[in-house]
């Protein structure tokens, strides 16, 4: 029998620049209620000029590192699972493995805000296979860098931050299963029209706004909710868990109307969700091992509890 893989450590990371929406309205014509109301944020996160995602993905794994009592080089693997990479290539996880001085392997995985249940899924097929004994799985983005103030129902919505866990193989507790889906025809909904090769830089796509975030909001919110809860749905039915034996429900960050709606859907108490949005925004494939942690250092979750992660993204993934 394969060995069931655990997560033994979290750790996250969080730019020290604060902004609360009333700060957020010095940028962009908006107000705290009206923030609060449709997305249920109140601050964020952002990096400095010259602070990278790779720094933060950088901080979030040495907090895992030490939480772990480990040493960077018993790490045998690195995905990091990112929207905003510090160059298009080489991988941001290749920065990550030389910020901490390690041997592993490393590379990128980009699903946008699902990417770190991409990754996970990813870092645990490859420990079964043989590729190591000790996985870094990352979720980091620094979204402020990609943003259009000039646009309200983008800007206000993401902050920047980085989430880690350790992966490592057990004999008792660990990941159980794991269902991945897409669907492509979501694509045109939330996209960065420009930068890869379909529209690369020029005085054209800079002049029009083509490299900032862009979003249909109404078709995200209708597709997220129906997305994560059927594919929740299906990976409880598989696994025989109830609403009487689930833990908690970890959902993406990134609207609370949205996870609101899910979670009702789902017929889960309050106390089953958990929520932090208001703290940090949506920090896209951060938001769920920021949450994670959060969760973990607060108390939610012990040996033997059933939890959910449940991300949607961009594709829509």
């Amino acid at each position: 029998m394969k060995n069931i893989i655990l997560m033994t450590s979290t750790g996250s990371y969080l730019p020290k620049k604060k902004m609360s929406n009333h700060d957020i309205s010095k940028l962009v014509d908006t107000s705290d209620e009206w923030i609060q109301q449709r997305s249920g944020i109140a601050f964020r996160h952002f990096v400095e000029k010259d602070e990278l995602t790779s720094d933060m993905a950088t901080n979030a794994a040495k907090k895992v590192i030490k939480n772990a009592k480990i040493n960077a080089q018993d790490i045998d693997l690195i995905v990091v699972a990112t929207t905003t990479p510090d160059l298009t290539f080489p991988a941001t996880a290749v920065k990550v493995q030389k910020n901490l001085n390690s041997n592993a392997i490393a590379f990128d995985i980009q699903a946008v805000c699902a990417g770190f249940v991409y990754a996970l899924s990813v870092g645990v097929s490859m420990l079964k296979d043989g590729f190591g004994e000790k996985c870094l799985v990352i979720g980091a983005d620094s979204m402020s860098k990609i943003l259009d103030w000039n646009d309200r129902t983008t800007s206000v919505l993401f902050g920047d931050g980085a989430g880690a866990v350790l992966l490592e193989a057990s004999s008792n507790y660990g990941i159980i299963d794991c269902e991945l889906g897409i669907d492509g025809s979501g694509a045109d909904f939330l996209n960065m029209p420009a930068g890869g090769s379909l529209n690369r830089a020029t005085e054209h796509t800079i002049k029009n706004k083509m490299h900032f975030v862009k979003q249909n909001g109404a078709a995200v919110f209708k597709h997220a909710v129906k997305g994560m809860y059927d594919i929740t749905h299906k990976i409880m039915e598989r696994n025989k868990i109830s609403n009487e034996n689930l833990k908690l429900f970890i959902a993406h960050q990134a609207n609370k109307r949205i996870i609101d709606a899910t979670a009702l859907k789902m017929k889960l108490s309050n106390e089953q969700v958990f929520i932090n949005i208001d703290k940090y925004a949506n920090t896209t494939a951060a938001s769920i091992p920021i949450a994670l942690c959060d969760a973990y250092e607060n108390n939610l979750l012990n040996k033997g509890d059933n939890l959910i992660m449940t991300a949607f993204g961009a594709g829509f993934t």
